[in-house]
C-alpha cells in the first residue's frame, strides 16, 4: 500500500495531466518533455516559409516541472534529503526560465498560477526532510498572510494618528500607529515561526548589507527592507518570478547589471544584488524624494505609485487608498520588522546565534566542478553553495573569470590542494558546438547529448524551440565526462545485479520507488552528476537485496 505523501503525488500528476492540452496523455521522453509524437510534426525542411508549429514552451515545461515534483515527493518519502534538494533546485530554474516565455495566455497564467500553489503547499507543508530555514518561497507566503491579518479600512477620516520613533536627517523614518501595531502583533502570533527564521538570518547577512548601505551612504534603515521582501534568503522565488534577497525580476535585474546565464543568476549573489537593490533605491528615491514612496515603488512599480499620487494629487503615502491592499500594508509591514530587529527584546523575540557570513574569494581562470573545488577547499558541496548561492550547476563559469567564495582563512589551503590536482581532473569540460543538420530537431539534438531542452534554449537563447534552420550552430553544455567506469563493478554485499532499460516517461524517482532504492544510490552506482538526464533505451545498473 502507498503511503499518503505517495497518494498526494500522484494525485498532483493526474491534476497535472487533467491540466495540460489533448497532447499530454502521450508518453514522455525521459528527461526531455517532450512526446514520442512531438517528433513527428517537424519533418520538414527547417527553413521552409511555411513551417509554423506552436510555439508555446509553457505547457511542456510544467510537464516537466510536475515530473520533477513527483520524484521529490518519492525522494522525501526515502528521506533522501539531497535528491529533494537537488529536484526542488531544478523546479525553481525553471519556473524562473517562465519569465522569459513572453506574456502568457490566460489558460496558460491559470495552468501556472495553480501549479505554484500547489508547489508552496507541498514545499511549506508536505516535505518532511526540507529544514524549516531551507524555504525560498517563505517570505512570498507570508506577505500575502499579513496582507489578508492586517488590512486596512478602505477610507480613514480625519488624521491618522503616529508616534514618531526616530526621523533623524539621513534615515527612514521610523513611525508607529495602528497599521504597524497589527503588523507587529502578526509577527508575533501567526507569522512567529518565520519570523524567527528571519531574524537569523537577518544576522547572518547584516554585516554584509550593512557595510554596503554605508558605503553609497544609504540609510542604515534599508537593511530592513530585504527582510520582508524575501526573509532574507538568497534564493528565495517569488510567485512573481522575483528571485534572490532583494527579490529582482529578470528585467529589472539586468537593467542593473545582474547577469543570468546557464551558470548563474546574480540575483542569488548577496552582494552583488544588494548593489543592485541600492542602485534602483537610489533612482526611485531621485525620483519620489521620499523613502516610503520609493519603496513603495520598488514593491508595486513606478508607474503605479504615480498613479496614485496623481489620483488623490498628495504625496502622503499614507492617503494613497488606490494602491494595491499588499502594497498599502508594505510601509506598516517593513516599520514593523525595523522596529522588533531594533528592539527584539520588547516585543518577546530574542535574535538567534548564528555567525555573521564572512568569506574569502579565490579567482579561477577556468570551469571546475563544485566537487573538485570543495574537497580542494576542506567542505562540504552543500557548504561550497551556501557560500555562492549564484551557482546554478554542478561546475562554475566557463568562459572569463570567477571569483568563487570558501571559508575565510583557507586561501592558501585551497590553492595548494586545487593546484595539486591534475588538470584533466580540476576542469570541467567545456562546451560543444553542433551543426543542425537537415531534418534534426532540438529534441533530437538534446537525446544525442543527453541534454534538456530547456538547457539547450536557455544556452543558445533560443525563445522558440521549435525554430531552429539548418547550419546553425548550437552550443551544447557537457556536465562533465566519465572518470570512472559506468557503474560499480562490484555492488554491496547481499545484491543482485539488475540492468534496467529506461523506458519513455521514466524518472530516477520512479525507478528507485519501483526498486525500493534511492535515486541518489542509483546516480551513484551509474556514474550520473546530479542535473544529467536519462533518456529512453540507456542501461542502468541496480542493486537490489537478494530474497
Amino acid at each position: 500500500m502507498k503511503s499518503p505523501k505517495i497518494s498526494f503525488c500522484l494525485s498532483l500528476l493526474l491534476i497535472g495531466l487533467a491540466w495540460g492540452q489533448s497532447g499530454a496523455s502521450r508518453p514522455m521522453a525521459a528527461g526531455t518533455g517532450l512526446s514520442s509524437g512531438d517528433t513527428d510534426i517537424i519533418t520538414r525542411d527547417i527553413n521552409s516559409e511555411n513551417f509554423e508549429v506552436e510555439s508555446n514552451r509553457l505547457p511542456i515545461l510544467l510537464k516537466d516541472v510536475k515530473l520533477l515534483m513527483a520524484d521529490a515527493v518519492i525522494a522525501d518519502v526515502h528521506q533522501d534529503t539531497m535528491e529533494v534538494m537537488y529536484l526542488l533546485d531544478r523546479i525553481f530554474d525553471l519556473l524562473e526560465e517562465a519569465e522569459q516565455f513572453g506574456e502568457m495566455t490566460p489558460d496558460d497564467s491559470e495552468e501556472f498560477s495553480r501549479f505554484e500553489a500547489a508547489l508552496i503547499d507541498l514545499y511549506t507543508h508536505q516535505l518532511t526532510t526540507v529544514e524549516e530555514d531551507m524555504v525560498a518561497v517563505s517570505a512570498d507566503q507570508i506577505s500575502r498572510q499579513i496582507t489578508e491579518f492586517v488590512e486596512p479600512v478602505e477610507v480613514e477620516n480625519g488624521s491618522m494618528k503616529f508616534t514618531v520613533i526616530d526621523d533623524r536627517e539621513g534615515h527612514v523614518p521610523l513611525l508607529h500607529n495602528q497599521r504597524v501595531e497589527k503588523a507587529i502583533k502578526f509577527f508575533q502570533t501567526n507569522g512567529r515561526d518565520q519570523f524567527e527564521i528571519w531574524l537569523k538570518r537577518f544576522t547572518i547577512y547584516q554585516d554584509l548589507v550593512s557595510e554596503i548601505l554605508e558605503k553609497h551612504a544609504m540609510p542604515p534603515e534599508i537593511l530592513y527592507l530585504a527582510l520582508i521582501e524575501s526573509g532574507m534568503n538568497p534564493k528565495a522565488y517569488s510567485r512573481a518570478n522575483a528571485v534572490g534577497m532583494w527579490q529582482f525580476i529578470y528585467s529589472t535585474g539586468k537593467r542593473y547589471g545582474l547577469k543570468r546565464t546557464w551558470y548563474v543568476d546574480e540575483r542569488r549573489d548577496p552582494r552583488k544584488a544588494t548593489e543592485a537593490a541600492v542602485r534602483y533605491l537610489t533612482d526611485l528615491y531621485g525620483i519620489f524624494e521620499d523613502w516610503y514612496l520609493a519603496m513603495s515603488a520598488y514593491n508595486a512599480g513606478q508607474g503605479r505609485i504615480q498613479r496614485a499620487i496623481n489620483l488623490h494629487e498628495t504625496s502622503n503615502y499614507w492617503q494613497l487608498y488606490s494602491l494595491p491592499r499588499e502594497t498599502r500594508n508594505y510601509i506598516p509591514t517593513y516599520l514593523a520588522a525595523a522596529l522588533i530587529c531594533r528592539d527584539p527584546a520588547k516585543y518577546g523575540f530574542t535574535i538567534p546565534t548564528a555567525d555573521p557570513l564572512k568569506y574569502d574569494e579565490v579567482e579561477l581562470a577556468y570551469s571546475a566542478e563544485l566537487a573538485v573545488l570543495a574537497r580542494s577547499a576542506g567542505i562540504s558541496v552543500r557548504e561550497l553553495r551556501y557560500l555562492n548561492p549564484e551557482l546554478r550547476q554542478s561546475a562554475t563559469p566557463s568562459e572569463g573569470k570567477y571569483w568563487l567564495k570558501i571559508p575565510t582563512g583557507r586561501s592558501a589551503e585551497f590553492e595548494k590542494a586545487f593546484s595539486a590536482i591534475p588538470e584533466s581532473q580540476r576542469f570541467a569540460p567545456e562546451y560543444l558546438v553542433h551543426r543542425v543538420r537537415y531534418g534534426q530537431t532540438l529534441w533530437d539534438i538534446s537525446r544525442k547529448y543527453k541534454v534538456s531542452i530547456h538547457e539547450l534554449a536557455s544556452v543558445n537563447r533560443i525563445r522558440n524551440r521549435h525554430k531552429i534552420r539548418v547550419g546553425q550552430k548550437l552550443t551544447i553544455p557537457i556536465r562533465g565526462l566519465a572518470s570512472t567506469p559506468a557503474y560499480v563493478a562490484q555492488g554491496p554485499r547481499g545484491h543482485d545485479r539488475v540492468v534496467y532499460v529506461v523506458r519513455s516517461g521514466d524518472t530516477l524517482g520512479q525507478i528507485a520507488e519501483d526498486y525500493k532504492t534511492r535515486a541518489s544510490r542509483i546516480r551513484k552506482w551509474n556514474n550520473l552528476r546530479y542535473g544529467q538526464y536519462i533518456y529512453p533505451g540507456q542501461k542502468l545498473t541496480l542493486w537490489i537485496p537478494k530474497g
